[in-house]
């Protein structure tokens, strides 16, 4: 029997129309299309920096008609606190992308679904995550690049051919 696959989801760069949509169709995907466990990073790469890891677990049962119609993301995000300077309470700054591979095997994961609001070639945080997962041999990341648009109809066919492959 095959081994079921984790991947963790989060957002990034701020809120916009089509975010819980996007979790949504990831979900449903990789529950009903691959039978993986889906778990859920709350505020960004804010949730895998806290100990404990701040997530939740994802089933279809939470995915009512209703989330396509709701603003923002259930998740949570954040466009603050780049964790390759992160803020600290004294003032200066730290990296702590290590944290993020930390909490990455914390959770188990085998794949980690990136979330963005912004151009994803300019996201610094984003590129610089999926910079640091390069080092880690058994880390993957999906990127999807959400735009500000509202998209309440439809998701675009870049973003369903994302989740097909």
């Amino acid at each position: 029997m095959a081994t079921i696959k984790r991947i963790g989801i989060l957002t990034s760069g701020g809120d916009c129309a089509g975010l819980n949509a996007v979790i949504r169709a990831a979900v449903h995907r990789a529950i009903e299309g691959y039978g993986w466990r889906v778990f859920g990073i709350r505020e960004g790469t804010m949730g895998l920096m806290r100990r404990p890891v701040d997530y939740e677990e994802l089933s279809l049962n939470i995915f009512t008609g209703n989330i396509l119609r709701m603003g923002g993301t259930i998740l949570g995000t954040t466009n603050k606190g780049d964790p390759f300077a992160f803020p600290m309470p004294d003032g200066s700054k730290q990296d702590r992308s290590a944290d993020i591979i930390e909490g990455y095997h914390q959770l188990a994961l085998d794949a980690l679904v990136l979330i963005s609001t912004g151009p994803l070639s300019t996201d610094s945080m984003v590129a610089g995550i999926k910079s640091e997962l390069k080092h880690c041999p058994h880390c993957k990341t999906r990127l999807i690049n959400v735009p500000n648009i509202d998209w309440a109809t439809r998701i675009p066919p870049n973003v369903q051919s994302a989740f097909l492959s």
